[in-house]
C-alpha cells in the first residue's frame, strides 16, 4: 500500500468513532533485551489537519524507514503531543517477564501497558447510564464509553482487556499503527543502545539484539548476560553447540 494510502484508510476507520488508537510493538524476535509496545491516539481534525494532509506520506512501517528517518518523525510526533494533537504513550515487557510470560504474553503485557497510558481498560467496557433514579453515588463515579477504536498491528488478541481490531500488516495500511511502530522502533532502539554501553561486546548498538551472526558469534564467545532471553538463545543455538556448553549460554 502507497503511504499516502495510510492517512486514507484511518479516515475510513474513524467513522462512527472520535478517535483511533493505533498499536504495534518493537523487539518481538529478539534475542536480548525487552519486548516495547507503543499506543498512538488520533482523532478526525488531525487526520484532515495540515500535519496529516501535507506531512504524514513520510510515515511508513517504521522497519522500512532509516534509523535517521525514523529519529525525525519521532521528534515531530512529539512537538504534535505536546501541541495536543496526538497522543502517544509506550510500554514495556522486560526479560524476565519474557521468560515468566512467554513472547506473546509479554508483548500483551506491553501493549496494555501503552494503552493503559491513554484510556484504562474499564472506560471501554458497555454500561448503563446513570438514570433519575440512581444514587449520588452511582451518578458520580460513572463515567461514558469513550468513543475509541483500538487498532493492533497482527493477530486478534485472545484475552486482552481492551475490544480491538487486528490488521495484518497494518503498520503499512493504517497511519496511526505505523506512527505507533515508529514510537516503538525507536524506544527500544535507544534502550538497546544504552544496554550496550552497560554490557559491551555484544553490539547491541547496532544489531539492537537480534540475532545476526555477529550477536550470535558473540554469545559464543562472552556468554549470555541477563538481557539475553535464555529460551531464544536454547532454541537458536541447539543444532549449532556442543550440548556441554548449553549451561554456559544459560549463565
Amino acid at each position: 500500500m502507497k503511504r499516502r494510502q495510510l492517512r486514507g484508510f484511518d479516515l475510513k476507520q474513524i467513522k462512527g468513532v472520535t478517535s483511533l488508537i493505533g498499536v504495534d510493538e518493537a523487539g518481538r524476535g529478539a534475542l536480548a533485551g525487552p519486548v516495547v509496545a507503543a499506543a498512538v491516539l488520533v482523532n478526525r481534525e488531525f487526520l484532515e489537519g495540515r500535519w496529516a494532509t501535507t506531512k504524514s506520506s513520510r510515515v511508513n512501517d517504521s522497519k522500512v524507514l532509516t534509523a535517521a528517518q525514523r529519529e525525525e518523525l519521532w521528534a515531530e510526533f512529539e512537538q504534535l503531543a505536546l501541541g495536543g494533537q496526538i497522543h502517544a504513550n509506550f510500554g514495556v515487557a522486560d526479560v524476565g517477564e519474557i521468560e515468566q510470560l512467554n513472547i506473546l504474553g509479554a508483548t500483551k503485557l506491553a501493549m496494555r501497558r501503552a494503552l493503559g497510558g491513554i484510556h484504562p481498560p474499564e472506560v471501554f467496557e458497555r454500561r448503563d447510564e446513570p438514570d433519575l433514579f440512581s444514587s449520588v453515588e452511582e451518578r458520580a463515579k460513572f463515567r461514558p464509553l469513550v468513543s475509541a477504536r483500538v487498532m493492533i498491528d497482527g493477530l486478534p488478541l485472545r484475552s486482552f482487556p481492551y475490544p480491538h481490531t487486528a490488521f495484518v500488516h497494518g503498520d503499512a495500511r493504517s497511519l496511526c499503527i505505523a506512527m505507533a511502530s515508529i514510537v516503538a522502533k525507536v524506544t527500544r532502539d535507544r534502550m538497546m543502545t544504552e544496554l550496550d554501553a552497560k554490557f559491551p561486546g555484544y553490539g547491541f548498538a547496532q544489531h539492537k539484539g537480534y540475532g545476526t551472526e555477529e550477536h550470535r558469534e558473540a554469545v559464543l564467545r562472552l556468554g549470555r548476560c541477563v538481557h539475553h532471553r535464555d529460551i531464544f538463545l536454547r532454541k537458536l543455538f541447539a543444532v549449532r553447540v556442543d550440548p556441554a556448553q548449553m549451561d554456559f549460554l544459560g549463565g
